[in-house]
């Protein structure tokens, strides 16, 4: 029987998702996706994109362990006809002092209300040359977006 996904619903999936990358939980990444869930990322990452839930869970565990990896996640928009959203986040590489600013879109399973495809688009390139990688002359700060990793 299908579930009904609301917007509530997607916005409440994406957060539980968001946690379980920043405990670096495997279960509880594992429940948020569908078994054949697919994570695309622009060019320039090894082993891409992350085909399966326990590849996704996997590789953000090690983002966690290796680079000291939060994510804050800052706009989230649900779609109120189709079982799509699209959120803004800042993933926080605190061991190598950086941090990236992007979007996703996430398609969810109308049965299971689990997520089942993300596509990842990241604000700049990542470049080594600074510290957190932004849209340059946007003022994150009057727009009340995270300016440091969360505790």
């Amino acid at each position: 029987m299908p579930v009904e996904l609301t917007p509530v619903a997607m916005e409440e999936q994406i957060r539980r998702y968001f946690a379980a990358c920043n405990a670096a939980d495997y279960d509880a990444l594992i429940s948020c996706f569908t078994p054949d869930a697919v994570h695309y990322f622009p060019p320039g990452l090894p082993d891409i994109p992350w085909r399966t839930a326990d590849v996704i869970a996997r590789k953000w565990i090690w983002c966690v362990e290796t680079l000291g990896s939060q994510w804050s996640i800052e706009k989230i928009l649900c779609s109120s006809t189709t079982p799509e959203a699209v959120i803004e986040w800042t993933h926080w590489k605190r061991k190598i002092g950086t941090a990236l600013r992007g979007d996703e879109w996430y398609i969810f399973d109308t049965a299971t209300g689990r997520i089942r495809e993300i596509r990842a688009y990241y604000a700049s390139p990542a470049d080594p040359s600074v510290s957190i990688c932004e849209l340059f002359d946007f003022d994150y700060a009057a727009r009340g977006y995270h300016l440091k990793a969360p505790n």
